[in-house]
């Protein structure tokens, strides 16, 4: 694991977790454009399986949703779709994201959106012992007990992972 690094200052999504009582860690590390989860498991030390990021995704009516999966997966859009009652579900423009969730892309948390919407995890992220997600800021990972993700959360399991 890299040496304690310098604290990172709070963005909505560790503001939301202090209050809801969350314990967490922080993790910053340096960005990479389309690096992904890939790369932060990477610089980080991490099994990209248990590095979960967020993905902002819409249904059929542009209504937005936020899919949380494992790095190493992709999301099986017809899957989802089927397990969530929509007709279709399709990942949002970057700027259309950013709007929806109030976080630049790459730094998307499910933890502090700007806009209420619903949570769909992959029901094996929440089988892990912990995990890593994005805490709000390109850059930064938070580690978290994914069971954090259903209560206080609320994000409900789906099986909609696929091998990348």
């Amino acid at each position: 694991m890299s040496k304690k690094a310098a604290h990172v200052s709070e963005t909505p999504a560790t503001a939301w977790l202090k209050a809801h009582g969350v314990a967490y860690t922080e993790h910053p590390y340096e960005y990479l454009e389309h690096g992904g989860a890939q790369h932060s498991a990477q610089v980080l030390g991490l099994d990209p399986f248990a590095v979960v990021k967020t993905l902002i995704m819409q249904d059929e009516a542009a209504r937005p949703l936020a899919v949380l999966m494992h790095g190493n997966r992709t999301v099986s859009t017809k899957n989802l779709a089927r397990q969530i009652g929509a007709k279709s579900v399709e990942p949002c423009k970057p700027e259309v994201a950013n709007r929806h969730s109030g976080f630049l892309v790459g730094g998307t948390s499910p933890f502090g959106l700007k806009r209420a919407m619903p949570v769909w995890v992959e029901s094996t992220v929440l089988e892990l012992p912990k995990i890593w997600i994005n805490g709000g800021r390109r850059g930064f990972l938070v580690g978290i007990d994914p069971a954090v993700l259903t209560a206080p959360l609320g994000a409900k399991p789906v099986q909609c992972a696929l091998a990348e």
